[in-house]
Order: C-alpha cells, then structure tokens, then sequence
C-alpha cells in the first residue's frame, strides 16, 4: 500500500473511533424508563442553566446521567427530523434547556406554545452550551393562556 493510502485509511478508521465515542459519551448508558422514575430533583430552567453556567464539573456531578423534572417556560418548539424538540428558556439568552420529547408524547406537545409554562421530566445528559435532557416526557402542563 502507498502512503497516502495508510494515511487514508488511519484517518478514517480515526473519525469512526471518535464519532462512535462521542455518541456514547451523549447518549450512551443504560436506558433509563423516564415514565417509572421518580425524578431525583425538582428544579427551574433558569436555576439548572445558572448551575452548569457557573460550574460545570460540580453541575455535572450533581445532575449528569440523572432524572430530573424541570420547570420553565417555553422558548421555541421544534419537530425536525422526526424528532419533537422542546427548548426551555435558560437564565441568559445565549443558554437554555434541549429537551428531547419522547415520541408519545407529540401530541400533547401540539397543545403549546412558545411561553407557556410547563414542567417536564428528563434524563440530564450534560452541558453543551445548552443543557440536554433526553427521553423527556411532560409531566404537568401551566398553560399562560
């Protein structure tokens, strides 16, 4: 083999390694049923945003890999690539909550609306800019109607 041909072959055996350990890291783990799981915390947006803001070693320690409910209002509702995502106002513009909704629960997502209050139930995953809650299900609807 040439060279350029192991130089190919090492890189691309390399992006494979590190895109298969970045899924794990995000969504790895053992499957957590959200719906059965007392959450562990009960918390605002804007307060689990501040949390990982201000330290995200110690916020991750707290909150990494758990069921946490959350409480916040509505900034934008998404259902791109047959996914239903719902995204919690933070404590700055910049950072809020991704929360990936399980799909049985698209329905009751239809019935909000940007500003509505709600509180939700997740599996904290970490910080990336924005905190990520997967496998989430609404838990109580406060509607600002």
């Amino acid at each position: 083999m040439t060279k350029k041909i192991k130089i190919a072959m090492f890189l691309f055996i390399s992006v494979c390694f590190l895109s298969i350990s970045v899924y794990y890291l995000i969504f790895g783990g053992e499957y957590i049923n959200v719906v059965a799981t007392e959450p562990e915390l009960h918390l605002s947006s804007t307060s689990l945003v501040a949390s990982f803001s201000r330290d995200e070693q110690t916020a991750n320690d707290n909150y990494k890999n758990k069921v946490v409910e959350v409480t916040g209002s509505i900034k934008e509702i998404s259902y791109l690539n047959n996914r239903s995502t719902l995204i919690l106002e933070g404590n700055t513009k910049s950072s809020s909550i991704i929360c990936d909704i399980q799909p049985n629960h698209k329905m009751k997502l239809k019935k909000l609306k940007e500003g509505d209050t709600i509180t939700i139930k997740g599996v904290c995953k970490g910080y990336l800019k924005d905190v990520i809650l997967l496998n989430c299900v609404l838990t109580n609807q406060n509607t600002n109607e």
